[in-house]
């Protein structure tokens, strides 16, 4: 049943009337602040519990999940099954040293250390095989990113995907909260903008908000507040507040709701917001063909194979851009060039194999379960993907040589910044080297690329290289940093219980997921080993849901 259709059913069985608000009670055990996944998984759990629910949620039915419903569903996970079957030797104690290595945490950091050391220690059980049991499954390969650059990232491969993607996920939940034993105890309340918290009794004991259809006011109390609004990078101003070096173009691959003004009203009440700095953007960014708002961006994969090009098409160096290694130190180079975007150059043969989009939307494939199409695209190049782009994105180009690649790359700027003996340079000197051969190679993306393609995974994923002029169509895409994720938050203890600045638990209230900073305010430190996310939600809820009983 489509997600919509149950949930529909579920207002229905929850007291709301035939407008979509609701009734007149207000009161439950507990109240959630936002249905994305991580306010999603801790209804459920609170409903195991036998506790009443208010599910707040500013989106109306069709978004429901927030921004796992469109995320891809690769999650970082620590000695599973599907680790050993691949033999992957991979243990808490190893999991945390590289943890802390990307994080670079603080000497005052002591609850984002104490919850990177429960997600090493908890994601196997309380996030793999947990999620085994609620009938979801996971790609039968682990994939190797984020393996560091300057400093040790991933020592070994962690990130399991699931069939169905973020999207999946999200419709898994929706499914188990419509069927569940409890399900008269949870009441959805859509469209709705909360304003602030109430306090009572030295408590927080619910929130005030908006129905944003009629304007009215509503007040909804509960013995429990959760905040789960995830984090601020849909809101750009935000954004640059905390990053005082931000490009002056970005785009939003998050959401505008994602504004952190719930994070300002928790502070007010006296929690504790921190390292809101520290951000997950991605390198590769391009105007979404069908935009849904404002600046809507869709986060690439970059192909390892591409030339990363300056606005004047010059390779960026004297390292070369390559994505898999550290996605913080390639935004904060990117960030850095004196025109706020950047170009790759490949060719089709490259991007078949490599090329991808983020997210649920652009594979359909592992979204839909349609396992033999997957498997199929994976061996024989993706070029529905390629041709889809094409037709959809005038900042995919491709052209029949570099002259006319290089024209159009300049009629998209409106400028004259891309020169051709810069492209043609970078181009000619990278494939004679390729032409060297692997034992005379003597650039650095070509030996990162023999290092990818010594794991199994990357090696179906990662071109064999051969000279890219050699190879036509070429193809020009011009990039843009994109926002994503909040690595800061709310301030939390392991019962995913708000801190104020003394570090005594706020009474009655919570927050889970990105609104957490994933745990503690920022369980992934400066970077994340990627895949954080999706688990860092599942893990802060339930925790949530566990110390409330």
């Amino acid at each position: 049943m489509p997600i919509s259709d149950e949930l529909s059913s579920l207002a229905k069985r929850s007291g709301k009337n035939n407008s979509g608000f609701p009734m007149v009670s207000s009161e439950s055990d507990i109240l959630i602040v936002g249905a994305g996944i991580a306010g999603l998984i801790a209804a459920h759990e609170c409903l195991e519990n036998g506790r009443s629910v208010t599910l707040v949620e500013r989106h109306d039915e069709t978004r429901v999940g927030g921004l796992a419903r469109t995320a891809f569903g690769g999650m970082a996970l620590v000695g599973t099954s599907l680790q050993r079957r691949m033999g992957i030797r991979d243990t808490p104690e190893l999991a945390l040293s590289d943890w802390h290595s990307f994080a670079e945490f603080g000497a005052d950091d002591e609850w984002p250390r104490r919850w990177a050391e429960a997600y090493v220690e908890q994601s196997a059980d309380r996030v793999f095989r947990w999620l085994l049991d609620k009938d979801m499954h996971y790609l039968p390969a682990v994939n190797w990113v984020e393996r560091g650059d300057f400093v040790p990232g991933n020592s070994v491969p962690r990130y399991h995907i699931l069939w169905g993607t973020g999207f999946g996920l999200v419709e898994r939940f929706v499914e188990l909260l419509a069927a569940h034993r409890h399900r008269d105890k949870l009441r959805w309340i859509f469209g709705c903008r909360v304003e602030d918290l109430v306090e009572s009794g030295g408590r927080i004991a619910g929130c005030t908000a908006t129905i944003e259809a009629t304007g009215e006011a509503r007040e909804f109390r509960a013995g429990i507040t959760i905040v789960a609004t995830g984090g601020i990078n849909g809101n750009l101003d935000k954004v640059r507040e905390h990053w005082p070096g931000a490009p002056a173009e970005l785009l939003n691959g998050s959401h505008p709701f994602c504004d952190g003004y719930v994070h300002d009203v928790v502070a007010a009440h006296g929690g504790s917001v921190t390292h809101l700095e520290n951000m997950w953007n991605y390198a590769a960014g391009i105007p979404h063909p069908q935009a849904h708002f404002d600046n809507h961006g869709l986060s690439l994969i970059p192909c390892k194979s591409a030339l990363w090009l300056d606005h004047m098409g010059r390779r960026i160096g004297p390292l070369p851009l390559i994505t898999g290694f550290d996605t913080h130190d390639l935004c904060r180079r990117l960030a850095a060039l004196e025109k706020p975007w950047s170009w790759h150059l490949l060719n089709w043969r490259i991007a078949a194999r490599e090329f991808a989009i983020s997210g649920a939307e652009h594979n359909p494939h592992i979204r839909d379960g349609h396992k033999l199409t997957f498997v199929k695209e994976t061996l024989l190049g993706n070029h529905r993907l390629v041709r889809q782009m094409q037709e959809e994105s005038d900042h995919f180009i491709v052209a029949d040589s570099l002259p006319e690649l290089v024209e159009r790359m300049r009629e998209l700027d409106g400028e004259d910044f891309v020169k051709f003996e810069n492209v043609e340079h970078a181009a000619r000197e990278f494939d004679d080297n390729v032409r060297r051969g692997p034992s005379q190679w003597n650039d650095d993306q070509l030996r990162r690329i023999q290092h990818a393609r010594a794991w199994r995974s990357d090696r179906l994923r990662t071109c064999r290289p051969k000279p890219l002029l050699d190879h036509p169509p070429l193809i020009a895409i011009k990039l843009r940093l994109i926002t994503r994720k909040s690595l800061g938050g709310i301030r939390t203890d392991l019962s995913s219980r708000v801190l104020a600045a003394a570090g005594e638990a706020i009474p009655g209230l919570y927050a889970v997921g990105e609104a957490a900073g994933f745990g503690g305010g920022g369980v992934c430190g400066k970077r994340s080993l990627e895949g954080t996310f999706l688990s860092g939600c599942v893990l802060t809820a339930r925790a949530a849901a566990d110390a409330i009983g």
